[in-house]
């Protein structure tokens, strides 16, 4: 297995690198999407790579978008991306890449929660809501939801935190025609998924879509899709337990990173969350190599 923190594909014109994906332009309609296997937490991009992980990510975005095709097309073109590029960096590609349609991105993440966690869970206690959807009383840390809600998100730039925003102001950034085709397509989307994901004994509390339009104006899916970095995985063994004591339940997303850098300390001071990160040991970077091991083989059997 070749472990990859950063691609460096010198066929090709680079279009950007994000916290987990180098992009790269194939002519003037298509480019390849390299999933490295760097991790970012608290929007900071950690100096270790977890090894194995831009493979899973790929695997499992692709196993997803074989099943949800029904309900909205996806970006990929059905061309091997070891055909964009040269001899000497198929290594580099193979297994972690898709070769995917040029499209014009829509600058809002397609929030679907389903389960009170994380942010939602400390914006409930405030205000009985979640980003504007007011939600009954009674609930709890991980209690699922009457029913899934849309909680979109403005997309930041490289570094900043998204910014969670009111389907009022989704309607003012694409007008209300395609705000409602992307909610009523993202609740869809992920019921579909919770379904089929709780089949195989895990709990997708909530996940993030991306969309772009094509150059008919379709709505098409795209970028990396119920991957433990998109999305909040639990088992289902555990989950009665800690919907029982308030706890957070077992994860298989970057929880385990995230409580290790809550406790490190850099020069004695708890570390602000800003880069460098502290530096990862081992153990956690064989433990969360195995999370996300864990979770394409569960899923995908």
């Amino acid at each position: 297995m070749t472990t990859v923190h950063t691609s460096s594909i010198q066929s090709l014109p680079l279009l950007a690198r994000g916290k987990v994906r180098d992009n790269y332009a194939v002519g003037n309609d298509r480019i390849l999407m390299v999933a490295s296997d760097r991790l970012s937490a608290f929007d900071v991009i950690m100096g270790e790579p977890i090894p194995g992980k831009g493979e899973i990510l790929t695997q499992m975005a692709l196993w997803w978008f074989d099943r949800l095709g029904h309900i909205c097309p996806n970006h990929l073109t059905g061309d091997a991306p070891e055909s964009a590029v040269q001899p000497e960096e198929v290594p580099q590609v193979t297994g972690r890449s898709m070769l995917v349609k040029r499209l014009k991105p829509i600058p809002v993440e397609a929030v679907v929660r389903g389960y009170l966690a994380g942010s939602g869970w400390k914006e409930y206690q405030d205000n009985r809501a979640v980003c504007g959807v007011p939600l009954p009383e009674g609930l709890t840390n991980a209690s699922r939801l009457p029913r899934p809600i849309f909680t979109p998100a403005a997309k930041a730039a490289a570094g900043e935190h998204d910014e969670n925003i009111s389907y009022d102001r989704v309607v003012e950034i694409v007008g209300p025609a395609l705000a409602q085709q992307i909610r009523e397509t993202s609740i869809q989307l992920y019921e579909t998924a919770a379904e089929i994901a709780l089949a195989k004994g895990m709990i997708i509390a909530d996940t993030k879509f991306e969309f772009g339009l094509d150059e008919s104006g379709t709505l098409v899916l795209m970028d990396e899709v119920l991957t433990p970095d998109s999305s909040r995985y639990w088992p289902v063994e555990g989950y009665e337990e800690a919907l029982r004591t308030g706890a957070n339940p077992p994860s298989y997303d970057k929880q385990f990173v995230r409580d290790w850098l809550e406790a490190a300390k850099i020069h004695g001071k708890p570390w602000d969350k800003t880069p460098p990160a502290p530096r990862l040991p081992a153990e956690v970077i064989q433990k969360t190599a195995a999370k996300y091991r864990e979770a394409l083989e569960r899923l995908t059997g």
